[in-house]
């Protein structure tokens, strides 16, 4: 069976790891399969959500150690890291070009670069066993967006101490930093994520889109770029079919019926 599965309903694409027997360790072969199925997801104009979860009772628990202890994992010399395959091209880097919105379902655990492939999303929802693990009691760092994202979410300070002192952050420590949208009972976490990701797929797509890509640009650009960037993309949503049907159903005092053009 494939270690990262793709399904599709309606609007809502599931990406799930599926090493549960290794609490979903990353192989080589499941970074270009992850970015695959994170590339094929965003260019399918009929998904409008993403949901990246893991198989069993963990999310990630990193990078499979004992593939590198055996000599073939990622990090091992040993040709783990998937035959030829880009920094560029890896997930965390595929996350962040993404603009369809993706909504991880934190099912458990996630260490190292299951860490930063949960802080890569852009919302999470969190089961209250989910947990965080910086890697650096394995003596190294975070290497997949965490020294990126860790300081722009919880400003310089938290960040060190999470990175530097590596311990282990609960459900209520990471909703209480602000590193999750939603700590839910395990039991609650299917039926709150299918819940959130419906009313993400309801939205004006194309708008959705949009709003995604300059809160991304506005990340790394000044104001004024960014205040233009947002007149850009103002203009062609307002020439778009879903904006005069937003109109419409305004007027109707109905529901809006999207159809992402």
């Amino acid at each position: 069976m494939s270690e990262v599965l793709l399904s599709r309903e309606g609007h809502v694409a599931t990406i799930t790891l599926n090493r549960p027997d290794r609490l979903n360790a990353i192989s080589g072969p499941m970074l270009a399969d992850l970015s695959r199925m994170l590339v094929e997801s965003d260019a399918d104009r009929d998904v409008r959500v993403v949901v990246l979860t893991g198989a069993g009772r963990g999310f990630c628990s990193g990078l499979d150690l004992q593939d590198v202890a055996a000599g073939t994992g990622i990090g091992s010399g040993g040709g783990g890291g998937g035959g030829g395959f880009r920094l560029d091209d890896s997930p965390p880097f595929v996350l962040r070009r993404l603009d369809t919105p993706v909504l991880c379902a934190l099912n458990g655990p996630a260490a190292g670069y299951g860490m930063d492939l949960a802080l890569g999303c852009d919302m999470i929802v969190a089961a209250d066993s989910a947990t965080f693990v910086p890697p650096i009691r394995r003596g190294v760092i975070p290497e997949s967006g965490g020294t990126w994202l860790l300081p722009r979410l919880v400003g310089w300070h938290k960040a060190c101490e999470i990175t530097f002192l590596g311990r282990k952050l609960d459900a209520g420590d990471m909703q209480r930093l602000g590193l999750v949208n939603l700590v839910v009972p395990q039991a609650e976490l299917e039926q709150t994520v299918a819940g959130w990701a419906k009313e993400l797929a309801d939205q004006a797509p194309l708008a959705v889109r949009a709003a995604k890509r300059t809160m991304r640009l506005g990340l790394d650009t000044g104001f004024d770029a960014n205040a233009h960037h947002v007149m850009s993309e103002l203009t062609g949503l307002f020439r778009s079919k879903d904006f005069a049907e937003a109109v419409t159903a305004f007027m109707e005092k109905r529901d809006p019926d999207y159809q992402g053009r």
